[in-house]
């Protein structure tokens, strides 16, 4: 019989239907896939599974003993209704729920183990599953097949597989176990000397470990050897990457005496912070090289990142070349464009806005502040893209339009990319290409980012950082509204909103969804998000005319949302930053850039529904005049839930570093390689960037150790091959995304 590689198709192992589902619910094609499928975890019979954590609406397999059970006939139709109750071990318990299947009772006696499959629910104050599939540690279970061979674990380890409702953990591994007796181990592509001298075992034991673990020990081993492989994966990739990208050729953009930066600076209102200062020479030693700049700036909320980018923007300027700034939304392009116009007193005008006056233009090109988004009408876009071509246009502020193909520039030097977590390497690099040699590049990011996450996400970059704020800004204070505890905590809220107004102020209300129909701008929740099925998100078009006719009655109200057309949310925000709106209702699209010193006061809704970066992003929308700020986190989640905790967590510190740390405990951390770069998928199965500091930083040393003996890995085409299937994964999958 011909021994199976990793390459081949499923349904050749486990027969179609089986081969199906797991194409369809969990993305596995292949034997290779199933292998890198590993254990989200290990039960152990005797040791439990907190079922105090468990959340509604979550898809949980739990490790429990029957405790009792009880049949019951039904009040609303004819039938039985069998109960059954299992615990953890430490007091916790589920509540199985079967109607019509009273036979089960003879499977389901009292002191039986087993795993327990289903979607959480809540009836009367109960947590329950409802018609759970099972299969039980002991001899006569549901599907005796299977029940055979999880007994094989039972008293050691059993692994629980990420699942879904059509392919529960039970069947993963009795996939698993075909895939392990029949298909030959892939090649170990780590050098020999490096396993040897970081003490790995071999990617064969580590696998067969990973999903058999013969004992706890072995198991470490296992999970070490694969997460070392990711880490390393990482590394090489982005070494490879920043050592290229610093061996092209660049246009060097050296400062000009006497230029627009020179000017800037003199006219400047206020006195730039020491960090500011040291961040802004860093930048500018980079632009003056015949190397390409590769630099994140990283800082808090407030911190002045954008004006330290547009210091780098006007000394390109100086040095004849464009300087373009991606930013994420349209609310926020046209934010930055208003911002940069007034920050450098331009006179504004129809056809142009021109730095320094309309006089400079004529005696100097490439001095229009020129604004590029995918909403304008043609008339204007072919107006503003002949400026770009021509040169006359020096600042470019767009949105992802400026990827577009047809928008193309005379002399692109430098790209400045805002919110680099809503961008990836893909676009990125989509826009360097504009230039005809490459542009120096600057990606900011106002989410403190820990150092291995640095090294790990944002690893081909050199890292500037700030963390002094200007002179002048507030304290916010930040409160949890606990609604389903304290109900009346809600009316106080709105009353708070209505004194800030009173006090000459104005606020936000925060909805993670717009209304009616799914947009791109709705709120995605967070894992440990609470999933009520009674209720769906609160809404901006349901939310507004209730405060309207309700508790901010009197107050001028108005809408911001992303599926509004351009001028009209363009509009609302020029009302807004004027004063003519007490409070702005609103998505996230407020989340970031949007510059408002007068509002003081921001309620969320469902805050619950939002990540830990998120909440300190939108409250970073508060407190950035004289007046202190205040953020206030309405949430139904309960106390002792991870919801409520992360909230919590938020609400007692201003710490963005301490909070992207709890970010990424309780998150994903997401395909570090691609466009992603956040998110639900990840190509980082094993590896925490918390958990494997020392590990990631030895993966580090080791990658620019083995490039700098063999650059283009010749010596190591195993290696090379499994670096570039990495790469293709994730462009791939950047491709299918769009």
């Amino acid at each position: 019989m011909t021994t199976m590689d990793v390459d081949t198709d499923l349904s050749k192992l486990v027969g179609e239907k089986t081969a199906k589902a797991l194409k369809t619910h969990l993305d596995l094609y292949t034997a290779g896939d199933l292998l890198y499928h590993v254990p989200r975890r290990y039960d152990q019979r005797g040791e439990h599974t907190d079922m105090r954590t468990l959340e509604l609406g979550e898809e949980v397999t739990v490790l429990a003993q029957v405790l009792r059970t009880t049949t019951r006939p039904m009040r609303q139709r004819r039938g039985s209704m069998l109960e059954v109750v299992v615990g953890d071990g430490a007091g916790g318990q589920l509540v199985l729920t079967y109607f019509q299947q009273a036979w089960r009772e003879r499977d389901l006696r009292p002191g039986r183990w087993g795993l327990f499959a289903g979607k959480v629910s809540d009836f009367r104050g109960r947590r329950q599953l409802n018609s759970p599939e099972y299969v039980l540690l002991d001899q006569g279970a549901a599907d005796g097949e299977v029940a055979a061979e999880v007994e094989e674990f039972a008293g050691a380890l059993i692994p629980v597989y990420p699942a879904a409702a059509a392919v529960p953990t039970w069947v993963i591994a009795r996939c698993v176990r075909m895939v392990l007796d029949t298909v030959a181990m892939p090649p170990d592509a780590t050098p020999s000397r490096t396993r040897a001298e970081r003490r790995l075992v071999d990617l064969a034991t580590a696998l067969r470990e990973i999903h058999r673990p013969s004992s706890k020990e072995m198991l470490y081993t296992a999970r070490r050897r694969l997460a070392w492989d990711e880490a390393f994966a990482v590394q090489l990739t982005l070494v490879r990457r920043k050592r290229e990208a610093a061996a092209w050729p660049a246009k060097a953009r050296p400062r000009r005496d006497g230029g627009l930066l020179a000017g800037f600076d003199a006219a400047l209102p206020f006195t730039l912070t020491d960090g500011q200062l040291a961040v802004g020479e860093e930048i500018a030693a980079d632009l003056a090289t015949a190397h390409p700049m590769h630099r994140l700036l990283q800082g808090e909320v407030g911190a002045g990142k954008t004006l330290v980018a547009l210091r780098a923007m006007l000394q390109v300027v100086d040095a004849g070349g464009q300087a373009a700034l991606l930013a994420p939304t349209e609310v926020l392009a046209a934010q930055h464009h208003r911002g940069i116009t007034r920050m450098l007193g331009a006179a504004a005008r129809e056809d142009a806005d021109t730095l320094f006056g309309a006089a400079t233009a004529g005696d100097r090109p490439g001095t229009e502040v020129a604004l590029v988004t995918g909403s304008q009408g043609a008339a204007a876009r072919r107006k503003v893209l002949a400026k770009l071509a021509d040169g006359s246009a020096g600042l470019v502020v767009g949105t992802h339009a400026l990827l577009y193909e047809g928008v193309d520039f005379a002399d692109l030097g430098l790209v400045v990319v805002d919110e680099q977590h809503r961008f990836g390497v893909e676009q990125r690099d989509a826009l360097r290409a504009k230039a005809e040699q490459p542009p120096h590049v600057l990606v900011m990011t106002a989410t403190p980012i820990p150092r291995t996450v640095a090294m790990t996400v944002y690893g081909d970059l050199e890292v500037s950082s700030l963390s002094q704020l200007p002179g002048g800004r507030s304290p916010i204070a930040s409160h949890v509204v606990p609604v389903a505890e304290k109900p009346a905590f809600l009316d106080r809220a709105w009353r708070r909103v209505v004194e800030e107004v009173q006090q000459g102020h104005q606020a936000y209300v925060v909805c993670p969804r717009i209304g009616d129909t799914e947009s791109d701008d709705d709120t995605p929740p967070p894992d440990d998000a609470v999933e009520d099925s009674k209720r769906p998100p609160v809404a901006v078009l349901e939310v507004a005319p209730l405060l309207a006719e309700g508790p901010l009655r009197g107050l001028r109200i108005g809408v911001l949302h992303g599926r509004l057309p351009a001028d009209e949310k363009d509009a609302v925000m020029r009302s807004f930053a004027a004063g003519e709106i007490d409070v702005l209702v609103a998505t996230t699209v407020i989340e970031v850039g949007v510059d408002v010193p007068n509002s003081t006061a921001m309620v969320i809704l469902d805050a619950d529904r939002f990540g830990v970066s998120q909440l300190h992003q939108l409250r970073g929308r508060v407190g950035r005049g004289s007046a202190p700020g205040l953020c206030l986190l309405v949430t139904e989640a309960v106390a002792g839930t991870p919801a409520r905790e992360r909230l919590d967590a938020v609400a007692s510190t201003l710490d963005g570093f301490r909070l992207a740390e709890l970010d990424l405990e309780q998150r994903r951390e997401g395909d570090v390689l691609g466009a992603a770069q956040s998110g639900r998928r990840s190509h980082l199965r094993l590896l925490s960037l918390l958990r494997d500091r020392d590990l990631i930083g030895e993966a580090r040393a080791e990658a620019e150790s083995l490039l700098t003996e063999d650059p283009d890995l010749s010596a190591h085409p195993l290696l090379a091959a499994q670096i570039t299937r990495l790469v293709d994964a994730d462009r791939a999958e950047y491709l299918h995304k769009g």
